[in-house]
């Protein structure tokens, strides 16, 4: 961390300071950046109304003056913003040098897909690239990119995540199981159509780029066999 760089726990006496300071950033970035969605004072009331008690609000401080911050909570860091004249003398660094060591067993963010900057500024620092959206749950609209740092244990903090997906992967499948029985009992023939089956694979690859067309359509194959055969025992109880 710089010599002169100051980093300490944020009071509600330094939220409008912060305040400014998210401001100055955001404008700052230019394209990087979305539109905004809010006003400048919308935005001042919003940090104004933070409860320091739910996040960790860290302030940095060079030459008695507020030039970032963090808030993040044990599991997400929410906010990592520098103003311009600070940046490229290490104040982000040393902020979020001091989130990952509070954060041992990793912390996940949201970055705009055209933030490069960021993007490629936590890439540098450990962070992976796990989910891409289209920006539909955002407000300003806006594709947005989930990184995670896996912390210590990079294995055990991937394994954990992937045992979560499964849990929601087993949601599903059993939801697409009685959505199968149930479309089987009304019915009028046997036979599959293959060509809603391959526009299924496409739709679903749509979402799972990395599978890509081909692999999609062998899981599909793969979950509506099942999924048929379980009909059918079921059925012939």
């Amino acid at each position: 961390m710089p010599t002169d760089v100051t980093l300490r726990l944020a009071t509600a006496d330094d939220l409008p300071a912060v305040a400014e300071v998210h401001l100055a950033a955001r404008a700052g970035a230019g394209e990087a950046f979305p539109p905004g969605v809010h006003t400048d004072d919308e935005a001042r009331a919003w940090v104004a109304g933070w409860d320091l008690a739910d996040h960790d609000v860290c302030v940095a401080e060079l030459d008695g003056s507020v030039v970032g911050y963090t808030r993040s909570t044990p599991t997400w860091l929410d906010d990592l913003y520098v103003v311009p004249g600070a940046q490229g003398r290490g104040v982000g660094t040393a902020l979020l040098a001091r989130v990952l060591a509070s954060h041992p067993h990793g912390v996940g963010l949201w970055v705009f897909a055209s933030n490069r900057p960021a993007r490629d500024f936590y890439a540098r620092r450990g962070f992976v690239a796990l989910e891409r959206t289209d920006g539909s749950a955002n407000e300003e609209q806006a594709p947005d990119i989930r990184m995670v740092h896996p912390g210590v244990d990079p294995v055990g903090c991937f394994r954990s995540m992937i045992d979560d997906v499964d849990l929601v992967l087993g949601d599903v499948l059993a939801r697409r199981t009685a959505l199968t029985r149930a479309v089987q009992a009304v019915k009028p023939t046997t036979h599959r159509d293959s060509a809603r089956e391959a526009d299924i694979a496409r739709r679903v690859a749509a979402i799972a780029t990395e599978l890509g067309v081909e692999r999609v359509a062998r899981i599909v194959d793969v979950i509506i066999s099942e999924s048929l055969d379980a009909a059918r025992e079921r059925a012939a109880d």
